[in-house]
């Protein structure tokens, strides 16, 4: 079991908090990390396996995701631990935001992560009567639907695109690897397609679908769309391999959008791709970092790489008292814009210091968030 008071160092967390309701069975928690720069934001997620440690570790990471990405909100994160799946799904949700009620949304406003829809959103904002208790509802009810759009996937490929030129490496023409073709990965092969990039291999939790010459994109999004993740086992086109091994197939730019921890220093020595963009959240090992710096491969963060989901969080957080939609051309603009001039300046900072982008980029992100505890009188100026 994780010690909370292990997890506190000079950034945070500023708060966790465990909650619970016998009645419905419901156990979760949130962790605030750091709120310098503004109200703690980052998903919230349903599932069984959830704990205190991976909560307030992906907390962090969206302290980071934020400052980089130079928005003004904190980084928190929050985790019910429920099947998803359960018929009970709505009591132990809204027993989860009444036992928040105090924290939310003053200090922390919820939104989608594994296991929460659209409808769970709206299930909160009912719940506790106010608007600004979480974003990510459906569009009828005025949200960003993020999904639907694929924003996080369409700023994975922008991000992709900056750094491969950065590198020297040409996005068109140059072969991808993709993990994972759920609401990341699909709309990331998508506009890697738009950008002439090649998409040799995707994969599901059914397994992976490997073309050396390349796969036709939009036949495996309608094939998704019939078939849902088993489309790899029915689609007449590749080779179906274990999941798992589309992180080591020859490619220019491998992108592991769907597990975390899934890159470790064995599968490091295996990746033949010349760049590395996070599409998930803490794919690589620090261990794997370094085995991969060593090796030349360049690794372009998951707070750099797939931050377009926040980008358009922010949108929906400004829009969350508005009888107004978001403008959705902006937010794809903004996304673009964004991450891809984080991309160069990340890559550019890390060849400055001679060190790879994740210290760089994380370098530069607790520098903002630094600053701003400075002149709140939260640290000695």
């Amino acid at each position: 079991m994780t010690d909370a008071l292990s997890l506190v160092d000079d950034w945070g967390p500023e708060k966790i908090v465990v909650v619970s309701h016998r009645r419905t069975g419901m156990k979760g928690v949130l962790v605030i990390d750091n709120t310098a720069r503004g109200v703690g934001k980052g998903g919230t997620r349903m599932s069984p396996h959830v704990t205190v440690g991976e909560v307030a570790r992906l907390a962090r990471v969206m302290t980071w995701k934020w400052a980089s990405v130079d928005l003004f909100y904190g980084g928190a994160k929050a985790g019910i631990v429920a099947d998803p799946t359960s018929p009970d799904k709505e009591a132990v949700l809204r027993a989860f935001a009444r036992a928040l009620s105090n924290e939310v949304p003053r200090e922390y406003v919820m939104g989608l992560d594994m296991g929460l829809t659209e409808n769970d959103a709206a299930v909160i904002q009912d719940e506790l009567g106010d608007r600004g208790a979480a974003v990510g509802t459906p569009e009828h009810l005025g949200g960003v639907a993020y999904d639907k759009l694929g924003v996080t996937g369409y700023g994975v490929a922008e991000a992709t695109d900056a750094a491969a030129r950065y590198l020297g490496l040409p996005l068109g023409g140059s072969r991808v690897a993709l993990q994972g073709f759920g609401a990341v990965g699909h709309a990331a092969a998508a506009r890697f397609a738009e950008l002439g990039a090649t998409v040799v291999a995707v994969s599901t939790a059914k397994g992976a679908l490997h073309e050396p010459n390349g796969l036709d994109v939009q036949a495996l999004l309608a094939a998704r769309e019939e078939h849902g993740d088993d489309f790899v086992n029915r689609h007449p086109e590749g080779t179906v391999l274990p999941a798992g091994q589309e992180l080591t197939v020859d490619c220019d730019v491998l992108v592991p959008a769907a597990l975390q921890d899934v890159i470790s220093d064995e599968t490091a020595h295996r990746i033949k791709a010349k760049l590395v963009v996070e599409g998930a959240n803490l794919p690589t090992s620090p261990q794997a970092q370094e085995i991969l710096a060593q090796r030349g491969i360049a690794v372009l963060p998951d707070f750099v790489a797939n931050a377009g989901g926040v980008v358009a969080a922010a949108f929906a957080m400004d829009a969350r008292y508005s009888g107004f939609r978001p403008h959705t051309p902006t937010i794809f603009q903004t996304i673009s814009d964004r991450l891809r001039a984080n991309a160069v300046v990340v890559m550019e900072e890390a060849k400055h210091r001679g060190t790879t982008p994740h210290i760089a980029g994380r370098g530069l992100a607790e520098e903002r968030v630094h600053t701003a505890m400075q002149s709140k009188g939260r640290v000695p100026r």
